[in-house]
């Protein structure tokens, strides 16, 4: 009887025991190891977990948004700078080169044209008209004098002298006639 009293204590005390040193013992070292665990683990998880997602997320972040705010930025900057800046200076620009070419142009045209034709209408145009006036001028008086003299000697001096003298008279009215003609030709020169 004592011994089955002894082995039911002894196996009652062991498993009070066993139970109470396991609780213990359990529970200390899963508070010391979580405890432990948790405050280097985490940290360091933490951390490089986090290093690791912003370094990540910021650099695809910021080269996509940056990418698109750049070109975006740089395509409508672009586009209304260089449609504004081509419209002023495309409209400034042709109409200040468009006045001062065609003012220059025009006044270096007409300078040259007018001196030049001046100078070449001043310098041909009278030796021209004198020449043609003094021509025409010469050709009539001569056709006009010669024919009326020729038909008056021939009509009324022919039947007076005779014809003996007729080398004699034509050439005393030829020299006349050229003596004439030729102070005539002066004068219209003078006079011209």
């Amino acid at each position: 009887l004592f011994s089955i009293y002894l082995s039911i204590y002894l196996s009652v005390c062991l498993s009070i025991y066993l139970s109470i040193y396991l609780s213990v013992c359990l529970s200390v070292y899963l508070s010391t190891c979580l405890s432990v665990c948790l405050s280097i683990y985490l940290p360091v998880c933490l951390s490089i977990y986090l290093s690791i997602y912003l370094s990540v997320c910021l650099s695809v972040c910021l080269s996509i948004y940056l990418s698109i705010y750049l070109s975006v930025c740089l395509s409508v900057y672009l586009s209304t700078c260089l449609s504004v800046y081509l419209s002023i200076y495309l409209s400034v620009c042709l109409s200040v080169c468009l006045s001062v070419y065609l003012s220059i142009c025009l006044s270096v045209c007409l300078s040259v044209y007018l001196s030049v034709y001046l100078s070449v209408y001043l310098s041909v145009y009278p030796s021209i008209y004198l020449s043609v006036c003094l021509s025409v001028y010469l050709s009539i008086c001569l056709s006009v004098c010669l024919s009326v003299y020729l038909s008056v000697y021939l009509s009324v001096y022919l039947s007076v002298y005779p014809s003996i003298y007729l080398s004699v008279d034509l050439s005393v009215c030829l020299s006349i006639y050229l003596s004439t003609s030729y102070k005539l030709f002066l004068d219209c020169s003078t006079n011209f």
